[in-house]
């Protein structure tokens, strides 16, 4: 791996078996499961990818729904293991990818810093020193004691941000969840981001938000029905995508 990179991937794909067939009921799922009926269609959700992200770079993927954007951050993160290919990421990966992943819906969420904490690699007493910043720059405080199944998508989001972010990590891996809650927390997000974007911290984002893209990312990479289309300096990148919907 090149010394100057901090995420390689080389060759990528990703096939998912989909089912073709419509089942009316679980039982007729299972009945054609034990005879081995059940008719499934290969699904390529990546398609020989290959491209290099670099150390401290802010680096945005866009496209259309379903292109294979948030699969890309799955496998760079190692949450999905690609079908054929290599990935190789150089340093710790903090990963905003799906909100609630790591959280427990029916604890407050005063137990779900600690609970996300340690999915995350980070210890009781660290949890316990960073506890009130966490608290703080989610502002959540008066919440800290009731269930997260009652918080809304932007609760959730707060909480889930201020955890990942408490420390600096090699590699942040952001997606969507910038769209989530209220426009003053987004930007202080977003002033988060720059701040570790001085740190030397890699920044990986999907955003349907080009405006966001094109405020935040160095550069940035096309995505089309699995396939590169396009990979380079953000307002290049981001121009043609706008015209293409044109």
């Amino acid at each position: 791996m090149n010394k100057e990179n901090a995420v390689e991937l080389r060759n990528v794909e990703m096939h998912f078996n989909m089912n073709k067939e419509r089942l009316d009921s679980l039982k007729e799922y299972f009945l054609k499961f034990m005879h081995r009926q059940l008719m499934f269609e290969d699904f390529v959700a990546l398609d020989n990818i290959t491209f290099d992200i670099k150390k401290g770079d802010v680096f945005g993927i866009v496209g259309l729904n379903g292109c294979g954007k948030s699969t890309t951050l799955k496998i760079i993160s190692g949450i999905l293991d690609p079908t054929k290919g290599t990935v190789e990421t150089d340093g710790v990966i903090a990963p905003l990818i799906e909100l609630g992943a790591g959280f427990d819906m029916d604890l407050t969420a005063r137990e779900n810093i600690y609970l996300n904490g340690s999915v995350l690699g980070f210890s009781k007493k660290f949890i316990d020193e960073k506890f009130d910043e966490i608290v703080d720059f989610s502002e959540m405080r008066e919440f800290l004691d009731v269930p997260m199944k009652n918080y809304s998508s932007g609760m959730i989001a707060r909480i889930a941000f201020a955890i990942a972010t408490v420390t600096t990590p090699d590699i942040l891996i952001v997606d969507e969840i910038l769209a989530v809650g209220d426009f003053l927390f987004q930007q202080k997000c977003e002033q988060r981001i720059n701040a570790m974007m001085e740190g030397n911290t890699t920044v990986i984002i999907v955003s349907h938000s080009i405006d966001q893209i094109e405020r935040l990312c160095k550069h940035c990479m096309w995505l089309e029905k699995g396939k590169i289309k396009m990979i380079g300096e953000t307002a290049e990148v981001c121009n043609a995508y706008k015209n293409s919907a044109q």
